[in-house]
């Protein structure tokens, strides 16, 4: 008895060190926790960091992990590949899965002069795909990255076998959501955040039920994305010029487009406008889920996306 007491001590004292250790880790040396936090993620979704020169000077890092068809997933503004770590774990047993940094964004080239509308990124991404040897591919996108990915299928629709959209943008004869009504009206956009404190309100912003993120992490995540604020304010004007209804108006690709019905950035009404433009397409509205499904709901997520692959190709 004596034993078995004196072995439960023991491991209440270990427990309560590795706790302890943990949470030093993540005041005293945040920069690297988060860096673990974000490797832990990657390697549980069988993800590898990579990078490819272009020609004219462009760098792109993505992530690359899987077997099979390929998937390329392109993120939001204000996000970087990372954003697409979580479902990617239930991804990569099904296909190859590409996740680059936009060129503006994350560890990819930042050119100061370069064009950041969709078709230009969608022509980017194009030549980095074709650099990896890939001809045909099925694209992916979250907000402004779904926007560039319905650019670049309609541009090449023979060269997009599939488009999956996560609440994508571009869709502006939708109607505006209270918070772009209040952006509008006071010219401040509160999804640019300039503070550790507007990061943590971006986050509730974009998400229904976002996650606790201790705060010496939290602000490492604020300040790599403050740090890029002039440009993103600049990608934000262009995207808010650069209108798809037209652009993939009869488009021939088959389309699941899904949105969360908790949106508070872009109307969920985009949803059934995008449905009636592109004929091939189906909408799953997703409920207690924001604007970012596919790190609030990843597992649906790929639920969903794996029976509108079985079901359209």
């Amino acid at each position: 008895m004596r034993i078995a007491k004196f072995v439960l001590s023991a491991i209440a004292v270990l427990v309560i060190g590795v706790v302890i250790g943990v949470i030093g880790f993540v005041y005293w040396a945040p920069e690297k926790a988060t860096s673990f936090a974000i490797n832990a993620e990657r390697n549980r979704s069988s993800l590898l960091r990579k990078e490819i020169d272009l020609p004219g000077g462009l760098h792109y890092v993505y992530l690359e992990g899987g077997k099979g068809e390929t998937l390329m997933l392109l993120h939001g503004l204000g996000a970087n590949k990372d954003s697409f770590t979580k479902v990617a774990h239930f991804l990569t047993p099904h296909y190859r899965v590409i996740v680059p940094d936009n060129i503006g964004s994350g560890e990819s080239s930042h050119p100061l002069e370069a064009d950041y509308a969709p078709p230009a990124q969608a022509e980017r991404l194009r030549a980095f795909a074709h650099a990896l040897g890939i001809a045909r591919l099925h694209l992916g996108g979250n907000s402004m990255g779904g926007q560039i990915a319905m650019t670049y299928a309609a541009r090449y629709p023979a060269e997009v076998a599939s488009l999956w959209l996560l609440d994508p943008s571009g869709v502006w004869s939708a109607p505006k959501t209270e918070l772009m009504k209040t952006i509008a009206k006071t010219g401040r956009n509160q999804l640019m955040p300039k503070s550790v404190d507007e990061f943590a309100q971006v986050l509730k912003l974009v998400m229904y039920n976002p996650p606790f993120i201790p705060w010496p992490m939290m602000q490492v995540l604020a300040q790599e994305r403050i740090r890029n604020n002039a440009l993103e304010e600049q990608i934000s004007r262009l995207l808010e010029s650069d209108r798809v209804e037209k652009r993939i108006t009869g488009l021939p690709v088959p389309t699941l487009i899904v949105w969360g019905a908790r949106d508070q950035v872009l109307s969920v009404e985009s949803a059934e406008i995008l449905h009636k433009l592109m004929p091939h397409s189906r909408v799953i509205a997703m409920p207690d889920t924001g604007h970012v499904p596919m790190m609030e709901r990843p597992e649906q997520c790929v639920e969903d996306y794996l029976k509108f692959r079985a079901a359209s190709l």
